[in-house]
């Protein structure tokens, strides 16, 4: 079993980075593989609503980590999302590749477990934690919790790792989530089956 774990801080080894790292240490003691990719410092594009990857499959703007996303999802068990908290909610470049990624390979992650991370200075980490999940609840994607909601505190470089409490509640959320994952490999039902959508306007 393998987990991806999403650096959505442009700091590829900031205090993102430490946190995922916690959670990615508990995974492995659980025999459970995992990798942490950054997004990078570099600029990504948004949605702009286009409708191609209806057509395509995928989306039109094929930065570098959408592409790497793209190849590596089909072969993930489940998904971690972490990111710094920036005014108050996750770092706009993450929001921007994941409005693309979700959209339009949501098929590659539907019923897969996830959990988003939230790194931040003082406040702001409940919001972030929030707008993340929202990713994870429209794809039927189960969100595994901790012992507390997903944060870690610390603004300096380093600074997460003197977060005693943020790096427990990391810990406690990979050995959940390798739990779980575990559960559904060894005794799980077979995915439930869809009805057809039903889309409701309310402008006529």
């Amino acid at each position: 079993m393998k987990v991806i774990l999403i650096n959505g801080s442009p700091h590829e080894h900031g205090n993102t980075f430490i946190a995922l790292s916690e959670v990615a240490k508990a995974l492995n003691a659980e025999s459970i593989e995992t990798e942490i990719i950054p997004i990078g410092n570099k600029a990504i594009r948004g949605c702009v609503a286009c409708g191609k990857c209806r057509e395509m499959g995928y989306c039109v703007f094929s930065d570098e980590p959408y592409a790497t996303l793209r190849e590596k999802l089909p072969a993930a068990d489940a998904v971690v999302i972490g990111s710094p908290v920036y005014f108050a909610g996750p770092n706009g470049s993450l929001c921007a590749l994941l409005d693309r990624l979700f959209f339009s390979l949501g098929h590659l992650v539907a019923y897969k477990p996830a959990a988003s991370v939230a790194v931040c200075r003082r406040g702001g980490a409940s919001a972030t934690f929030d707008r993340l999940n929202k990713y994870f609840t429209i794809l039927n994607m189960p969100v595994v919790s901790s012992q507390y909601w997903n944060s870690v505190h610390g603004r300096t470089p380093g600074e997460a790792s003197q977060d005693a409490e943020g790096l427990q509640t990391m810990r406690t959320l990979g050995r959940n989530m390798a739990w779980l994952l575990k559960n559904l490999r060894d005794g799980g039902t077979p995915l439930p089956v869809p009805e057809p959508p039903v889309m409701t306007n309310f402008i006529r």
